[in-house]
């Protein structure tokens, strides 16, 4: 039996939670999560705004490392296209605040520690690293325009990308 839950976009099927990608128009699913500093920041927060939410596995690595100073660089054209940024991954906020202390980031990274964020938008699944398959965070990103409705979605993007797509999207707006 497979059914389909609207609020998360996931779906059960035997027993299992599958997730499901969310598309253009989708409800982006609420969250209520730490950040950096231990303070609990929501997803309505940023009602009336739009946001770029991306997820990273783990904080200063590489890949993580070029696409939080990616975004940390293009923070002027995003604020003056009227988006605000958030990074998610399983870290804790103490290792949140180390990295945004060493790369100056200067915007919320948030601790997913028990991937249900993750799961939610269809971030968290069986990904193959060395022919090895471990579940763990897939590099996405999403755009939310000012109701919650998601504007644009990329999945296993790549670090280098997170911006360009996300303007990209904005245009076309």
């Amino acid at each position: 039996m497979q059914r389909r839950s609207p609020a998360n976009q996931a779906i059960l099927w035997r027993g299992r939670l599958l997730m499901a990608h969310l598309t253009i128009g989708d409800p982006a699913p609420d969250f209520a999560l730490a950040d950096q500093d231990s303070k609990t920041v929501r997803l309505a927060d940023f009602k009336g705004r739009k946001l770029l939410l991306y997820f990273y596995p783990k904080a200063d690595t590489p890949g993580c490392t070029k696409q939080a100073c990616q975004i940390r660089d293009a923070r002027r054209e995003l604020a003056e296209a009227g988006v605000a940024a958030l990074g998610i991954s399983p870290d804790k906020p103490g290792t949140q605040k180390k990295f945004d202390g060493k790369y100056g980031l200067g915007f919320p990274l948030l601790s997913d520690p028990d991937h249900l964020t993750a799961q939610a938008y269809g971030a968290w699944g069986e990904k193959s690293m060395y022919g090895k398959k471990t579940e763990g965070i897939i590099r996405s990103s999403f755009l939310i325009n000012e109701q919650g409705k998601i504007l644009g979605a990329w999945y296993k993007v790549k670090p280098e990308d997170t911006v360009p797509l996300a303007l990209k999207a904005l245009e076309a707006t």
